[in-house]
């Protein structure tokens, strides 16, 4: 057993790429990693790579209840509002779509209790937010800095969502494939050893010829069309439409190679 309770079978070692699922599964992998990256696809991670397009610095956070508000003003941020709370006051929710529209803060709150609460809780670590449409960019990143070997793994986290009105992990298939699409362009960058887990995974997404027709047709791409957010699957299926690389720091996530080159 590992200093926090974590079976050493289950942290993947010693491969160079691992891949998990949920907040469990970050707290298992994240400590013995050189980086986490963390995949929300619909849409914490998605709404990430468009708000840091456009310049602004994203701050996580767990729940969007009251707290939120004042984490916010304490940090001189704006609010994001929930999907159908937007307003010409409000214009930023976690729709990527209506982040796209809206005027793009200095710096944002988004709540999330997926891909942002597993950004926000895990310490120590250098964390990344990817989705389909900056897979490749953030891979890239990844191999510049040395990371993706045995010696500095990275893990790669699905976020997964919760069946509702329970606090029990759905697994999503769009964050399976976004964290997949991470672990392929890395291995075509030469990181490695894979897990095995990482392996199956990469298999599965290189043998998918219709990637964004599968994310439309899945059960959260139905869920969010059906109660009118559609543009936001459709912007999450921008495969490798962005060059953006969110690192953390500071408590909010911008664009790594703005940093002296991208270097660490």
């Amino acid at each position: 057993m590992s200093e926090i309770g974590i079976p050493e079978w289950s942290k993947q070692l010693p491969w160079g790429v691992r891949i998990e699922w949920g907040l469990a599964g970050a707290r298992a992998l994240g400590p013995d990693s050189a980086a986490l990256v963390v995949v929300d696809v619909l849409s914490f991670t998605t709404s990430v790579s468009v708000a840091v397009d456009a310049g602004t610095r994203v701050l996580p956070y767990p729940s969007r209840n009251e707290t939120a508000a004042t984490f916010a003003a304490d940090h001189d941020a704006e609010l994001a509002v929930g999907r159908t709370a937007v307003s010409a006051a409000r214009p930023w929710s976690l729709s990527p779509a209506a982040l796209r529209r809206a005027p793009a803060p200095a710096r944002l709150v988004l709540p999330s209790p997926n891909g942002s609460a597993i950004s926000a809780a895990v310490g120590g670590v250098p964390v990344l937010a990817a989705c389909l449409r900056n897979a490749a960019a953030v891979a890239d990143w990844i191999v510049e800095q040395g990371w993706g070997t045995a010696e500095r793994p990275i893990s790669v986290i699905a976020a997964g969502e919760h069946w509702p009105g329970q606090a029990v992990l759905r697994p999503a298939l769009e964050d399976w494939f976004g964290a997949a699409a991470v672990v392929s362009a890395l291995a075509r960058l030469g990181a490695g050893p894979l897990s095995p887990e990482a392996s199956a995974a990469k298999t599965m997404y290189d043998a998918i010829d219709d990637v964004p027709g599968l994310i439309t047709q899945c059960a959260s791409g139905r869920e969010l069309a059906d109660i009118g957010f559609a543009d936001d699957v459709a912007i999450a299926v921008e495969i490798d439409g962005s060059q953006v690389v969110p690192l953390l720091s500071d408590g909010a996530f911008s664009d790594a190679r703005g940093r002296d080159g991208g270097q660490l």
